[in-house]
């Protein structure tokens, strides 16, 4: 299984660089084993039916970018150097890693300061990436990160435009309630609190479980034999009540669609023992590529993704990388808005939904 099997030519002109407003505006596409259908989010409850359950990704994305100052005495006078950061993940010691540019021009026990309530200290340096210790914690570190730092746009879109208060609204989800990703789970920007009402009152539950998105969700796949690829792992969390919802769905005939690959893999992960879904904390670094045994998952809301990426790997192994060639083929040719804040797709290799569905 080759990396060049999972490419494709995407025109530029199809990344988006802003999301639709409002968010059921944009576009879906609905594709199960046969047939493809061009419809909105709006429409989901369509292609949905009574009993169905929608698993949703509870993280918060924090504001991980900062741009600070490092000053340093020297026999010259004073000196001051810019210093760009990027939180990754708390550690146990409580330090953060983090992407720090240039990390040269800054030494072990020199302190930047990215406003005049938040500092950080670097404590050591590990694998290209610095430690940091901040000058504050808990609330008040919330507090001073949310006016200080900037959301953490993907490399495709802050390569074309910087993070602006916009995004602090447009790349979070509406039912985000758990703090600790540094990039948000995209399917899930499509949802506003009308459509969850409306979805609701036809029938189709919920259950949140959360995995925190890290950075390496942007890391390149390196290797040409993909089997060989070695994931990231990220965090996550599936309680005894969302175990106990998804079970109860299984048992009385319903689907359980997770929306976004990172709903998809956290539900995988916590299914991997037993073939049900258990309980489960820790972290998880499960990849899914086509010859994955789904045990848990009927369906996926999801984006359109980056060729080559292991994202393209797992909608291949959901519905098939011939058909996953001839839906991706239709979404370039319908103009299809792709990554991060583009437009949504849905696949259902067992089938459609309602037969009263829009057409």
């Amino acid at each position: 299984m080759k990396l060049t099997d999972f490419d494709f030519d995407l025109p530029e002109g199809l990344i988006a660089t802003r999301p639709a407003v409002p968010r059921t505006s944009a576009r879906l596409l609905v594709a199960d084993a046969a047939q493809i259908h061009d419809a909105r989010v709006s429409d989901l409850g369509g292609w949905l039916r009574p009993g169905d359950r929608l698993v949703l990704n509870d993280t918060r994305v924090i504001p991980a970018r900062l741009s600070g100052l490092r000053a340093r005495m020297s026999a010259q006078g004073a000196t001051e150097a810019r210093i760009e950061v990027t939180l990754l993940e708390p550690r146990a010691d409580g330090t953060w890693s983090a992407l720090v540019k240039p990390l040269k021009k800054l030494k072990v026990g020199e302190v930047v300061r990215f406003s005049d309530a938040l500092s950080a200290t670097l404590e050591g340096t590990a694998d290209g990436q610095g430690h940091l210790r901040f000058n504050l914690t808990g609330d008040d570190f919330d507090a001073a990160l949310a006016e200080a730092g900037a959301m953490p746009l993907p490399p495709y879109i802050a390569a074309k435009r910087p993070a602006d208060a916009q995004d602090k609204h447009d790349y979070q989800t509406v039912w985000a309630r758990h703090s600790g990703a540094v990039a948000a789970p995209t399917a899930s920007l499509h949802f506003d609190q009308a459509l969850l009402a409306d979805l609701a009152a036809m029938g189709v539950t919920f259950t949140h479980v959360t995995l925190h998105v890290g950075a390496g969700t942007f890391l390149p796949v390196k290797v040409d034999d993909v089997t060989t690829h070695k994931m990231h792992a990220e965090w996550g969390h599936v309680s005894e009540t969302a175990a106990a919802e998804i079970a109860a769905t299984k048992a009385a005939g319903g689907r359980v669609i997770p929306v976004g690959t990172t709903a998809l893999r956290l539900i995988e992960s916590a299914a991997r023992n037993s073939g049900a879904v258990q309980p489960w904390e820790g972290e998880t670094d499960i990849f899914i590529y086509p010859g994955f045994r789904f045990q848990v998952a009927d369906g996926l809301m999801t984006n359109f993704h980056l060729p080559k990426s292991t994202l393209m790997m797992l909608v291949s192994a959901l519905i098939g990388q011939d058909r996953i060639r001839e839906i991706y083929a239709h979404a370039i040719t319908k103009s299809y808005r792709f990554f991060s804040y583009g437009d949504a797709s849905l696949l259902l290799p067992h089938g459609a939904g309602d037969p009263n569905r829009p057409q």
